[in-house]
Formats: structure tokens, sequence, C-alpha cells
């Protein structure tokens, strides 16, 4: 036999033995997750929208909400998008909320609120890419697709000794059309389930459990030394840092015990979610380098107050939190300032204005209160602008009613608890 036709069939020998006993381990030791129980396409969508970037455990929680919140695909369709955020709160990256809404409405208006067993259709939906499709299809509908996500190119790369850089689109292509091979006829839902499984529970990133893997015989990474060498990847750029002043803004008067927080643009970062006013630290200070009660963060955060047209002064520090986006990475030194004596302009149920994120070392600096005839309008991280921000006063029981990034959820029930202490204790 040719060295050729030789290495051809113990490949597919590879092949056959990698299914069946990846497919025997699965049904002796999957876990009972809630979208297990069912094969409706709508729940095994929306569990594949929020395991994206999050782990199984944090999901199980948000999941049982979101489907107790939602059940239907028309009544997520015909929730408002501050419904469907306060639901995803917490979870992080926003835009899989809006973007699943969206194709909620797509199903809705165009499949009958149906999810559909066509790959192009699915395809088409708002935010749902190859990986997301072909678990849809093959988990759903037991289509033969692949579904490959980073889980399956580590477990394929390790058992294949395949030395790919999986971070490269056509490392991608390659696989999936290797995972499709590797589908046993009529065993689409439970191989794919099966290898997420695995990559999950056994062929993990830092420490394989090689000794219980069910295929570690024929493992050809492992045979060769190299498990934790696999797969290869480029190492993705690193956040930029960036130092922000935040403003906790307590009220006075009627507005005792409330806090200012305003309403980010309906586009670009963490769009329409509400947050403390904050803006770039000055730019002579490096990520990081404002220190509590710093005179030049401090100057910077009342001048840009002022230009916000909020009359208010910061008074103390009150903590540093930090976030981390997939480009950006913030360290948000958080001030407590004292609303003055006149009236911010911007009421309970109105919009106000607040200036864009002036950094210039030659601004001018408004005396705190001071009016802006022409305020700036918003400008994001991304560049979008020409928006005004809608701000508003609020308790701890109003904040069940606004969608909050997780770093602005902490930080303002870290006031909140601090200030009730405070007060039980008088």
């Amino acid at each position: 036999m040719a060295l050729e036709e030789r290495q051809d069939m113990e490949r597919r020998q590879d092949m056959e033995f990698f299914s069946r006993h990846l497919l025997e381990w699965y049904h002796e030791q999957k876990r009972d997750l809630p979208w297990r129980r069912s094969r409706d396409p709508y729940h095994i969508w929306v569990s594949e929208i929020m395991l994206q970037q999050t782990r199984v455990d944090t999901v199980i929680p948000y999941f049982n909400r979101f489907i107790g919140r939602f059940p239907t695909i028309e009544s997520l369709a015909e929730a408002s998008e501050e419904e469907v955020l306060k639901c995803w709160e917490g979870l992080g990256y926003y835009s899989r909320a809006r973007n699943l809404q969206h194709a909620a409405r797509q199903v809705k208006e165009t499949y009958g609120g149906k999810v559909p067993d066509d790959r192009d259709a699915v395809f088409g939906l708002k935010g749902v890419g190859p990986y997301t499709a072909g678990a849809i299809l093959s988990i759903a509908f037991n289509r033969p697709e692949p579904a490959v996500d980073g889980n399956v190119m580590r477990v394929l790369s390790r058992f294949f000794l395949l030395e790919d850089d999986i971070a490269k689109a056509k490392t991608r292509v390659k696989m999936e059309g290797l995972a499709q091979a590797l589908i046993p006829s009529g065993e689409a839902s439970h191989f794919n389930q099966a290898l997420m499984e695995h990559g999950a529970l056994v062929c993990t990133p830092k420490s394989p459990r090689c000794l219980v893997c069910p295929v570690m015989e024929r493992c050809a990474g492992r045979l060769a030394g190299r498990e934790t060498e696999l797969p290869v990847k480029t190492k993705a750029k690193p956040p930029r840092p960036e130092t922000r002043l935040a403003a906790l803004v307590e009220g006075r008067g009627e507005r005792a015990g409330r806090v200012l927080v305003r309403q980010r643009p309906s586009s670009g970062l963490l769009a329409r979610m509400w947050e403390l006013p904050h803006w770039p630290a000055p730019e002579a200070l490096g990520a990081g380098d404002a220190r509590p009660g710093d005179a030049a963060a401090m100057d910077r955060l009342r001048r840009s107050l002022g230009e916000a047209g909020i009359s208010a002064r910061p008074e103390e520090h009150f903590m540093a939190a930090e976030h981390t986006f997939s480009h950006i990475h913030w360290t948000l030194q958080v001030y407590r300032c004292r609303e003055e004596t006149l009236p911010l302009p911007v009421a309970a149920e109105a919009r106000g204005p607040y200036a864009a994120q002036r950094t210039a070392e030659g601004a001018t600096a408004l005396s705190p209160g001071a009016s802006v005839e022409e305020p700036e309008l918003f400008a994001d991280e991304a560049g979008h602008d020409g928006e005004r921000a809608e701000m508003r006063w609020i308790g701890r029981e109003d904040m069940a009613k606004y969608a909050f990034p997780n770093v602005f959820l902490k930080l303002l029930n870290a006031y909140f608890d601090q200030r009730d202490g405070a007060d039980s204790a008088e």
C-alpha cells in the first residue's frame, strides 16, 4: 500500500474513532443544562447568543430569567428595548441583546414567528454568524451543519495536530470542513454538543484533562507531547488603557438621596444604556495615574461638569473601578459631587445637554452652575455624535427601571449601600 493511501486510511480511522467515542462519552457525561431540555430553536438560539464570550455557569440564571420574561419570539419582538437590556443587565456585550431582538422581529415579520430551518434564512438574521447558524441548525433541526467556535478549534487542533493559526479566517473555514466531515449520519445535534462539551469540560485551554479524555488514545497532540502548545493563535492587540473621571452627583433639597445618571447615544459603545457622567482624565495623566484627590483631575471634572451644564462641584474621591472592553480598558476614578444651589438644567423627565468630551488643555473653564449657550453634543469613543443626552435623577428604587453596564451597576450599588449603612447607623 502506498504511503499516501495508508495515511489517508489512518486519517479516516482517526475520524471515525473520534466521532464514535466522543458521542458515547457525551451520552454518559453531558450536563443537564436548561436549554438542553428542549429542542425549541428559540431556546437554543437564545442560549447560543448568551454563551458567546460567557461561561455556562454565568449564563444559566440569565437564560432562565430571559425565557421566563420573553417565552416566545413574539414576546421578545414586541418588548421595548429597555426591557430587553434590563433583563440582559450584567451579562455584557449588549449588542448581542439588541441584535437578538432585531432578529426576533425579523422572524416574526418574515417567518410568522418560527425560526426557519433554512441555512440562508438563518444566516440572514441579525447577529447570527457561522457558528450560531450552525448551532441552531444542527442542535434544533439536526441538520449536518458545523458549529465551530474557539472551543471546537482547540479540540480539533489537538486531536489532529493541526498547527494552523486559529485567529485566521482561512483556518476557521478549514476547521468547518473538518467538523462537518466528522458528523455521524443523523447525529448532528448530539455530536456538535459533544464537541462543545468536550472543549468546556475536558480539553480545556490551559490544563487539558487528558487522563479522562475519551479520545486520548489516538490524540496526535497528546502523543506528540504538544497538547498544551495547541492551538496556535496569534495574540490579539491588548485593549487601550484609558483613565476616566466619573461624577457621582448627589442631589440636594427635593432631590436629596438621588444621584444623576445619563443615557448613552443610540449607537456605538453601550448604546442607550445608563451611566454616571464621565469624561477622559487630563492628558497629562497617563492611564491609571489619576490619584484620589488629585487637583488636576478634580479641576478637569469640575470644568467638564460645567461645560455639560451640570451645577455640581467635586468634593471627594469615592472609589476606583475598572472595566475592560475588547478594544479599551477603562480605569474609572469616581468622585462624589454635590449639586450646587443653582438648579440643574435637567428635569426628571426632560432632556438635557452635556458636553462632548473636551480634552484640550486650553478648553475654557466654566464656573459651576454656569449655563452653556450652545452646548456641545455627545461624542463617544466610536465617534458617534449629534445627540443630546437624556439625564435622570434616580434613587435606589429607580434602578430597576434602567439598564446599566455592570461597572456602573456595581458603583451605584456600592454608593447606595454605603449611604444606607450610614443612615442606619445614625
